[in-house]
Formats: C-alpha cells, structure tokens, sequence
C-alpha cells in the first residue's frame, strides 16, 4: 500500500513538473529579447511555480509531529481540622510549621507546577491554617483531586495530617484512583492525654408514645485511673437520671446502658453527661446532645397480590425503612378477611388480575375511601382494572408486553429525590408494562416518565390522580426487582430505589393538609456545621401553587436572638438557605399575604454541636505511615518537612512527561509554500520587467 502511494504521488509529481515545463517553453521558447541564461533561469522558476501550484490542487497531506511537556503536579494538602491545631506535642512550634509549608511550596514551585489545599468539613484551593473545621474528611479530598487532575501528570502528594479522620472512610482504599505516591506530614501527637468523654451513644431517633427505650452510652477514659465519675442525663434541660462511674484503668472503656419512658409527643433533646476531672485536655467532648421523636403509632400499609412476585419484597423492605411505617401482605383469598379501613395505603400489586379479580375487596377499598397504589403488569387484567377505578383505562391491549426505561420528571415538586442519585436511573433495566393505549382522565402529577428506546415520551410510568379527595398512585410496569439489583452491583450506589417507594408510600397514606401556607424544614435536627433549609409553599384559591408575593421568616433562639430572613423564589415555591446556625433549639414564624388576605406558618428545628474532632484526640501516626509505604512515598515529621524537596529529588519517581502529537493536515495550510511561491514569483516579474518584458 505504501509503495503504491509513493509511486502514485511521484507519477503526480512528474506530471505536474512536465506541465510546468510545457507552460514555460510556451512563454519562454520563442523569446529572442532575452539572454540564454537568463531565460533559461525564468524558465525554470516558472517550471517550479506552476509544477508547486498544480501539485497543490491534488491537496496533498504532511504528517506533523509535536512535543508538549507537562510538567509534574505536586499536590500538597493541610488538615484544617479542630484536632490538628488543638492537639499537638510538646515543642511544637505552630508558626515555624506554617512558614516551613509555604516554604515547601514555593521551593517545589520553581520545578513542578504545586497546587495547595485545606481539608476538613470540606475541600478549599490554598493553604489555611485556622483549625476550625469541625470535621476530617481525607476521603473527599482524595475524591476532588482525582476529578480535577484525571489523567494529568501527578508526581506527589504531601499530605500533612493527625490521621483523625472522622468522616468518609479511610482515604488509603481511595488512593488506588491516583497513581502518585503520598509523603505524609506527621501532625498531633500519639501520646494520650488526660481525658474523660461521652464517646458514642447509641439510640433510636423514633420511639412510640409510652414505650421505654433505651440508651447505650460509651463513656471512655484516659490516663484517669482512680478518678470517680458522674453520668446524668438530662430531658430538655431537666436532669431525669443519673449515676456515678469509676475509673479502675489508665486507658478506661464502659458501656452504660440508660432505661427512658416516652411520655409526651414532640421531639425531645437529652444531654448526655459526665462530669470532668481535673487537668483533662478538653471538656467539649464530655457531653453529647441527640434528639429523639415521640410519636403516636404507626401508619399501617398493605400489599395486596394475585400471588408471589420479587416486587413484593422490594416494596416490604423499603417501606419497612420508615420506623413510621408497618406492613402488612396478603395474597390471594387472604384479602377476603381484610378490613381495608384499617390501613392508611393499600398497594394492588398487579390486581384486578387474570386468575384472581379481588373484586370484594377493591369494593370495600372504594367505599372506603383509602389511598391506593395501582402497580401494573404481566399479571394484570386490564379489562377488570378499567372497571375497578375511573382515572386510568387501557384501550386496544393485545396480550403482549413491551419493555419502557424510566426518566424523571423535572417538574415534579411532590416531594424530592436526590438530584445526584436520579442519574442512577440510567443505568435500570426496563419495566415490563401491558401493551395498549394508555388514556388518564383528569390531571395527573408524573414522577417518572417512559423512554421507549432512546425516545423520551410524554406517557407517564409512576404518576398520581385524586379521586374526589383521596389519592391513588400508579406505576405502569412491574420489575422493580431488578432496579434493587443493579443498585446492588454498585456498592457506591444510592439507595434510589427504597427513597422512591418510600417516599411514594408516604406521599399517598398522609392525610391531606389544607393550609394555603405552610414552611417547612426536610429534617428536624441539624449539624451546627450543616446549612439550615427552609421551604415554602403557597396556594391559591384553586389550590395551586403561587410564588408572587413575598415571604418573609424569623428565627429566634432559645435565649430569644432573632434571625430575620426572606425566601427566594424558586419555580412555584420558596425556599431559604439560613446557613449554619449555633447549637441550639429554634422556632420560627413566616408570614406573607395573597390579595387581602395574610397568612402565617409556625415550627421548630434543633441544631446539634458536632463534637466528633474531640471524640479522639489521640494521633493516628500508624496510619500515615501505612498510606505512604503502600503508595512509595514516606512520612515526615514537621521538624523535617524541607527534606521532602531533596527527597523528592532522589526517587527519580517524578518525572516531566512528554505527549507526542501526530496529525495530518494538508499542504496547503503550510504559510512558508505561500511564501515561497510569492518569491518566486515576484523575482520572475522584477526580471522581466527590468529587461523590457511585460
């Protein structure tokens, strides 16, 4: 092939030098004003200029070659963390340290290319040394770095941390996705310290009203032998308990295990105590606060089937999530025993079905007015499932099925889903819905929406109606089951699938409310470190949502400081982005008006201290070490730390690469061809010229 092509382009070559020729004997053959020599010589410029640009017609291609060098990337990390900069050994010079880093930097600079960073609550560009994160998250930091330099030339990474890290996991399992070796900086000191602390409490967030439940407290010690402790609990600033705990060892472990009775409705704060003792490192670690709801009973959810079916535990397990929630199923003639009165939802999974209509007890679920939840599929009788409900109905089925994949509605605002996990829904496999025509009747609000092939449709897959008050749910297809399994393959995956039935679930059994104005926070306790949302919704007369007037909002604390706010206008909504507020317990009135009419909206949240930086206190120099070994790097400590720039040096590890670029392009983009045809030419004019010639 190649020797084709060479003998191909000489041919051309020839031709367009044979064409050249005959065009200048035509202008130069029969010119007798010229010498010999210098029509000869114009001659053959003329040659070389019309043989260049016939050639250049055939638009040959050059292959070029380039050379870019990148040079190595040297990440160097801090740990802002409360725990580096509270807790460190004796000597240690906090200002020397700061000077060395920057100095590290800039010595690195002047041969690589040294981007810096913070990590703690989370991951900032430069170096900082305040020590107020109240968090260490190494795992978040190694997960930034990878998304910011994939495939760049990263040399090293110098780390300078205690090894807490108290959030994401161990960074060294994330490391493997950037292959670069890590030099650690040895901070804190491994010494333990004199301290007493509350270091876990284990409890459940959701009781029922007049149920004893329990808490498990882990009250820890060090270097406090002899010392005799007190442990109190206290419900809502009143103590309800309490008991003395002695220290029989220099490193001291004890669970406790507290008895409580739920009284009273409402979210309850009890503090967790132990009392100090003299000359402990800190005393912010000796209390913890948690918060726990008492409610009425639960909210009771049927499903009702034709016959076993891998959906069916799908929808128990995820509906069972919600300590809120109990389930209950029955299959087939069990349903004729059931009162469906009792229940706030009930799930018709894939009923009316072919061998078995259950039309007793859909009669009953009609009279008695409760939310129900159509799940439609292979089973189904559609003819039956047309008579047993008014919203939906299936024309012209023909018996087969016909595979749909799911994509999310964006309009939807029923209730949220995680925004980052709805991308999982890729990835699903298809459902399997009847294939006939679809026809709704009346509004709908769609969640989910079918995707035929590669075609986003209008057809709804998982929808909602009401029905003269009450709720019914739809999902046109069956195979959840396998939307489990794919989430199953990824150990990283969100559990989307649970947070849709659940949510689904508790969507339908709630109890309309009616109130044209209501605020509302997605959770009841929040993280002193964690922003504080609040949502907003207005109705109209006709119950739809309006955002045009303004909604305003104060949030006062327990001693009576008050917060004023106002809420952005998002869609149809509102919502607030308070930040991060101090420890504490808050309530808050919004008001607006629509027309002339005014509206307001009350509640209550709770901010908890996030004391996990003080939980150890103890450096974790082991761990360092084992991420530098594993990874070729080494550790240092922050007296040592300049020696990484020689070190660095010695490894021979990190390296300028170079990327070779080869491309095609054609000849005539070449500017210097231009060039010299230009002169060419030019030349043979002045020559003609000078000698009488036009």
């Amino acid at each position: 092939m190649i020797s084709f092509l060479s003998f191909t382009t000489l041919m051309i070559l020839l031709a367009c030098l044979a064409l050249g020729a005959a065009y200048a004997w035509l202008l130069y053959g029969s010119n007798k004003n010229l010498s010999k020599k210098l029509r000869n010589t114009l001659a053959a410029v003329r040659t070389l200029t019309v043989a260049i640009l016939a050639f250049l017609l055939f638009a040959p291609l050059v292959r070029r070659i380039t050379h870019t060098p990148e040079k190595p990337v040297i990440i160097i990390a801090n740990d802002n963390s409360i725990s580096v900069k509270a807790i460190h050994p004796t000597g240690f010079d906090a200002t020397k340290y700061q000077k060395d880093l920057k100095q590290l930097a800039d010595k690195l600079s002047a041969k690589y290319e040294v981007k810096t960073y913070s990590f703690g609550d989370s991951v900032k560009q430069g170096l900082t040394f305040s020590g107020t994160d109240q968090l260490s998250n190494g795992t978040a930091l190694i997960s930034q770095l990878n998304d910011e330099l994939l495939n760049r030339n990263v040399g090293a990474i110098i780390m300078a941390s205690d090894g807490i890290f108290n959030r994401g996991g161990n960074p060294l399992y994330e490391l493997n996705k950037i292959k670069a070796p890590v030099y650690t900086i040895a901070m804190g000191d491994t010494i333990p310290k004199r301290d007493v602390l509350v270091a876990n409490v284990n409890y459940n967030n959701i009781v029922y009203l007049d149920n004893e439940f329990t808490l498990d407290v882990q009250i820890q010690a060090f270097e406090s032998k002899g010392e005799t402790v007190k442990l109190s609990v206290l419900e809502n600033g009143k103590q309800v308990t309490g008991q003395s705990v002695a220290i029989d060892g220099a490193s001291f472990v004890k669970d406790v295990q507290i008895k409580l009775k739920a009284a009273k409705v409402g979210v309850h704060r009890y503090s967790v105590n132990v009392s100090e003792v003299k000359n402990e490192i800190t005393i912010k670690n000796n209390s913890q606060t948690i918060f726990v709801e008492v409610i009425d009973g639960r909210q009771k959810v049927l499903l009702a089937a034709a016959g076993p079916h891998p959906d069916l535990a799908t929808f128990k397990q995820a509906i069972e999530l919600n300590k809120h929630y109990e389930v209950s199923t029955a299959i087939a003639d069990e349903l004729e025993g059931v009162d469906p009165s009792k229940y706030s939802l009930v799930i018709l999974y894939q009923l009316p079905a072919v061998n078995y209509s259950a039309a007793s007890f859909i009669n009953k679920l009609k009279l008695q007015k409760v939310a129900a939840w159509y799940v439609l599929g292979a089973q189904t009788n559609l003819q039956g499932f047309n008579q047993a409900q008014t919203q939906l109905n299936f024309t012209r089925p023909n018996g087969s099925l016909q595979e749909v994949f799911p994509y999310y509605e964006r309009n939807f605002t029923a209730y949220n889903l995680n925004a980052d996990a709805l991308k999982q829904l890729e990835s699903y496999d298809p459902l399997q819905i009847p294939f006939a025509n679809l026809m709704i009747k009346g509004n709908y609000t769609a969640v989910l929406n079918q995707r035929i092939g590669k075609v986003n449709t209008q057809s709804p897959l998982l929808f909602f109606t009401e029905d003269n008050g009450k709720k019914n749910g739809f999902l046109v297809g069956e195979g959840l089951w396998k939307w489990k399994l794919e989430e199953a393959k990824n150990e990283n995956a969100y559990p989307l699938v649970a947070e849709l039935i659940s949510k689904t679930v508790q969507y339908l059994s709630v109890k309309d409310d009616k109130r044209k104005f209501k605020v509302y926070t997605n959770k009841s306790t929040f993280e002193e470190n964690e922003n504080v949302v609040l949502n907003a919704t207005l109705y109209n007369d006709a119950f739809e949502p309006v955002n045009a007037s303004e909604v305003k909002i104060q949030i006062k604390n327990a001693d009576g400081k008050a917060y004023n706010y106002t809420f952005s206008k998002v869609a149809n909504a509102y919502q607030l982005d308070a930040g991060a507020l101090p420890q504490g317990s808050y309530t808050y009135i919004a008001s607006t008006s629509l027309g002339d009419k005014k509206y307001t909206a009350s509640g209550a949240f709770h901010v908890s201290a996030v004391i996990t930086e003080y939980q150890q206190t103890t450096a974790n120099h082991q761990l360092l070490n084992t991420i530098a070994q594993q990874t070729q790097g080494k550790m240092y400590l922050p007296a040592n730390l300049l020696n990484i720039v020689d070190d660095l040096e010695k490894s021979g590890n990190v390296k300028t690469i170079t990327y070779e670029d080869r491309r095609y392009e054609e000849m005539i983009n070449l500017k210097w061809i231009f060039t010299f045809i230009l002169v060419l030419l030019t030349a043979e004019w002045f020559f003609r010229k000078r000698n009488g010639e036009i």
